[in-house]
């Protein structure tokens, strides 16, 4: 697949400069650094060396006060306290967060997971009605809630009341609730305001020991889950979200809750977690439970407290990984070869493919598959529950909710966000819906817009890359949205030796430069350049730098994203 280079802008010099010289680096990394907003000795140590002292003050968040006030009432009188939270990562884990938080205060507390299928996202008038007909009189709502205002004011009505702990961006009018805790409402003055679902979690619970002398240890206990939220949520990984990354992962390697422990194990790896090892061997293996089952299963887990429950929860959450992971490739298959076998659906902007009996739980994951091989917006339907429900997934830079926003008249109802959302219609609508969605995509998306871009931070020699380069540029990490792992580009280097393929579609080779080691480099997906990178023929290359494991030896890998013949 083509894609587009290109370079950011260059750092202003006078501040790489002086940069550079403070912290005794070299200009290329001080350059990144003033990319990412590090333009002093105080910025370098707070983004070098992130502690708890970082967190910002809990009660800087609007209605905490109301919200511990409304806990401290319901413990004292002894009432029901639901914990509610969505199916997905972040919403388990931050149902297992505080509920295992307040368990150890208040017996009298249960916890609800909505059924994905059933019930959707979000606070469901099921849920209300289950916390009223078992005499919950409080429910902590976690990752969702914040445009429930007819829910919430249903639950008043059954005299059930809400603290609403949400990240997303709130409507235009606010759910009548004891407290909403968002940092992204308009009249919210707390600093950061990216947090995830569990980070909102995380804050009450600090909230909360802060006014009862519970010391801190107590409440980090807890930062395990936080880091897989954020990991998983893919929400930035900068400010107060980049403390907490930090201060979970040294949990996560050093001593993660059993839940944790054993999800790592059953995932087969143990300690030396990355955000990308959190994203891709953990995350899965917690979604699964909802996407083929039940979430509860995950939140049973995470919460537990015996390595023999633990063990029992992780081997069933393993079996229906793979059971996701079967319906994934299936039904991944089956709509490329319905677009490879169709000119029409080649040629166009857009990809929208339906089969009544796809799986519903993947099918935002084959959304993301398709959109990365053709490089399109994409929709992928399936029957639901008497009708057609969609997952959709977009393109750097292309809003796809305001596309959805174009074929409303063909919806039942949508939501989501620039890049992801998820659509229900009547089947009947299905055809019309295919050509509407391309006509809105092809009179609004650019030429430009459609070909993949790689973001380039960098250029450097390989010579520049040494044992201190890549120790500082190791302490980046942890990289996600906004702190991404920097990319590099390196013009006219060359094969050392003889490139072969790793499986089907990998390169693996040798690179250098005259004057240069040679780096071990992997290339995904990029097999069909392979037999134009030999020896003496130059080309250019985008790539991150990593660090490559195999067999307790641990060398520098380039992890190329883009080669360029000469």
């Amino acid at each position: 697949m083509t894609k587009r280079w290109v370079l950011k802008d260059a750092a202003d010099k006078g501040t790489v400069q002086e940069l550079a010289a403070t912290l005794n680096i070299s200009p290329v990394l001080s350059s990144l650094l003033v990319q990412r907003g590090i333009k002093s000795f105080d910025d370098a140590k707070y983004f070098f060396r992130p502690t708890e002292l970082h967190l910002h003050d809990p009660f800087l968040m609007q209605d905490m006060e109301k919200a511990i006030n409304r806990i401290e009432q319901a413990i004292t009188k002894n009432e029901k306290i639901l914990i509610y939270g969505d199916y997905d990562v972040d919403g388990t884990t931050a149902v297992a967060l505080t509920y295992s938080f307040f368990e150890k205060l208040h017996k009298n507390i249960e916890y609800y997971i909505p059924d994905r299928y059933k019930e959707g996202y979000g606070i469901s008038t099921q849920g209300i009605d289950y916390a009223a007909a078992n005499s919950f009189t409080l429910v902590i709502a976690l990752d969702c809630g914040i445009k429930s205002v007819d829910k919430i004011a249903y639950a008043n009505t059954l005299g059930v009341d809400f603290i609403i702990c949400d990240h997303h961006l709130p409507g235009s009018e606010l759910p009548a609730a004891i407290a909403v805790l968002d940092p992204k409402r308009a009249d919210c003055g707390y600093p950061y305001k990216e947090l995830s679902g569990a980070g909102i979690g995380f804050k009450l619970i600090q909230a909360w020991a802060e006014v009862h002398d519970i010391p801190f240890e107590d409440v980090a206990q807890y930062l395990d889950l936080v880091a897989i939220s954020i990991a998983c949520d893919i929400v930035h990984l900068t400010g107060e979200n980049r403390v907490l990354a930090h201060l979970g992962l040294k949990k996560i390697n050093e001593n993660p809750c059993i839940g944790v422990k054993t999800l790592m194990e059953v995932a087969g790896r143990g300690n030396t977690y990355t955000i990308s090892d959190v994203v891709f061997l953990l995350g899965p293996r917690i979604n699964a439970a909802g996407r083929i089952d039940d979430a509860k299963h995950a939140v049973e887990l995470l919460i537990a407290c015996h390595e023999d429950a633990a063990k029992e929860k992780g081997d069933m959450i393993n079996i229906r990984n793979t059971e996701r992971k079967g319906h994934d490739q299936q039904i991944t298959d089956e709509a490329l070869s319905m677009i490879d076998n169709d000119e029409v659906m080649i040629a166009r902007k857009s990809t929208v493919v339906f089969n009544e009996a796809w799986h519903k739980g993947v099918i935002g994951i084959v959304a993301s598959r398709l959109t990365e091989k053709y490089y399109r917006p994409t929709v992928v339907l399936t029957r639901s529950n008497g009708h057609v429900a969609g997952s959709a997934r977009s393109v750097l830079g292309y809003d796809l909710y305001e596309a959805l926003c174009g074929c409303s008249d063909l919806l039942i109802q949508f939501g989501g966000h620039k890049y992801a959302a998820g659509l229900t219609m009547h089947s009947e609508n299905v055809p019309a819906f295919i050509q509407k969605f391309e006509e809105v995509v092809g009179s609004t998306i650019t030429d430009e817009q459609l070909v993949q871009q790689v973001s380039i931070d960098a250029e450097i020699e390989l010579k520049d890359i040494d044992a201190k380069f890549f120790r500082i540029l190791s302490q980046f990490a942890p990289f996600g949205p906004e702190n991404m792992s920097p990319v590099f580009l390196t013009k006219n280097v060359y094969v050392s030796g003889n490139a072969g393929l790793v499986g089907s579609a990998h390169v693996k080779m040798f690179v250098m430069q005259p004057g240069s080691a040679a780096f071990s480099s992997i290339a995904f997906n990029q097999g069909e350049l392979l037999p134009q990178l030999k020896p003496g023929v130059p080309f250019d290359i985008c790539y991150s730098i990593e660090e490559n494991v195999w067999r307790d030896q641990r060398t520098i890998q380039l992890n190329i994203k883009a080669i360029r013949i000469n």
